[in-house]
């Protein structure tokens, strides 16, 4: 805040009062404080990560599907004109078997049929197998520079799975 000395009326300072020239001519100084902030980055340590890939073992236990075919041969010995086609009737796949027969006239004679059946099992299967994992390692150096708490290392490994 200032005063104007020639007119002596007082003139409006930050705070916002008033202050009146005294009549001995004294002159009121404020002060103020000033405040600066900033930041810097301090290293404090420094961290290694590595991995570390382990074996461990573990059980399987799934059902596997397996197919097998059966195959049936079923003599038939029916005369036919034309040869048949292969047919497929329900899961299982009939392929004729013609043969030509010499006699006084020439004949298509079914001999037999070929059946194939898929089928189809599940059975359990248990097996041990090795698995790999990795896991992460965490080290901390302390820097030259800073100062650490021993105790509050960060991210250190699990002793017990080592």
């Amino acid at each position: 805040m200032t005063v104007n000395h020639e007119n002596d009326s007082p003139q409006e300072g930050d705070e916002g009062q008033a202050v009146k020239r005294a009549a001995d001519d004294a002159t009121l100084q404020l002060a103020g404080e000033e405040l600066s902030v900033s930041k810097e980055t301090v290293e404090t340590g420094r961290l290694r990560v590595a991995t570390r890939t382990r074996e461990r073992e573990a059980v399987i236990d799934e059902n596997l599907a397996r197919e097998h075919v059966e195959i049936e041969t079923v003599p038939i010995g029916l005369r036919i004109d034309a040869i048949p086609k292969t047919r497929q009737e329900g899961d299982t796949t009939i392929i004729p078997i013609v043969e030509e027969k010499l006699v006084v006239e020439r004949r298509l004679v079914l001999k037999e049929e070929v059946r194939i059946k898929r089928v189809r099992t599940t059975e359990p299967h248990k097996e041990t197998v090795m698995l790999r994992y990795q896991e992460a390692v965490v080290t901390r150096h302390p820097s030259d520079t800073g100062s650490t708490d021993a105790g509050s290392v960060l991210g250190q490994a699990n002793p017990e799975r080592e």
